[in-house]
């Protein structure tokens, strides 16, 4: 009895693994087999042009804020996504990108943030960026400031890990967690946005809309208005989000009406 008892209990936990490691590796394993990410792809000679989303500063004189994401650099593609906050304040000639980079940690740098004037909806390495958010006008010019100040108060600039973080995304959540009027949602393929620190456990969502508990970025819950709920393993995300009726898939991101 007590043996039969323990086979149903092994099995059940064997069945469950199965079905957690199955849910975990679909989605990346779907992206390459589309072919959403190029594993040849090679940083020398990807194309980084713009793509046409980001209004041109010699038109647009209002101030603009945007945020986009897009799929990382060769077979990191099909897991991760990374992310960047672009400025235009009014009148201004030109953009201002903010975004963090590991290769200025490994070669000594010190300073993981980069401040460029690089095109805001630029291809990052040949994939296409996706735009997140969007300010503008009287909205976009009183956000700007607050994003200047959450970048030059960013706590890991000596740090970065691609996994769980502190990464781009970690970067970026981090501006969503102190600028309430960007009302953030980072995809849930965006590793190391659920990454708070080294002590810290709580936080609200990058939208500010909800709340979360992240163990290392590891593991954890996330409840939001805009997030929906999302659960992390081993940081890669899947969850449900009723409000735009939407379900989340590790690698692959949002599958949804909208």
């Amino acid at each position: 009895m007590h043996g039969s008892l323990a086979r149903r209990f092994f099995s059940m936990l064997f069945l469950l693994f199965a079905l957690t490691l199955l849910l975990l590796v679909i989605g990346p394993g779907l992206v390459m087999a589309t072919g959403r990410v190029d594993v040849r792809a090679h940083w020398s000679t990807a194309n980084r042009g713009a793509t046409g989303l980001a209004p041109d500063p010699d038109t647009e004189r209002g101030a603009v804020v945007q945020v986009y994401a897009a799929r990382t650099l060769g077979w990191r593609g099909a897991f991760g996504v990374h992310s960047w906050v672009s400025v235009k304040p009014a009148d201004a000639r030109r953009w201002t990108t903010y975004e963090v980079v590991g290769w200025r940690i490994y070669r000594g740098g010190g300073d993981a943030v980069v401040e460029s004037g690089r095109a805001p909806d630029g291809r990052w390495f040949g994939n296409e960026p996706v735009l997140l958010t969007e300010l503008r006008g009287e909205a976009a010019a009183a956000a700007i400031p607050q994003i200047e100040r959450a970048v030059a108060e960013y706590p890991w600039r000596g740090r970065y890990t691609v996994w769980p973080g502190p990464n781009s995304n970690t970067f970026v959540a981090w501006i969503g967690r102190k600028v309430p009027a960007l009302r953030m949602e980072l995809p849930a393929n965006a590793i190391g946005k659920d990454w708070l620190g080294d002590t810290a456990l709580f936080a609200l969502t990058p939208s500010r809309t909800g709340v979360q508990v992240s163990f290392y970025g590891l593991a954890g819950l996330t409840v939001g208005w805009v997030e929906g709920l999302e659960f992390n393993l081993l940081a890669l995300n899947f969850g449900i989000d009723p409000l735009d009726l939407a379900i989340k898939l590790p690698g692959w991101g949002r599958i949804g009406w909208r």
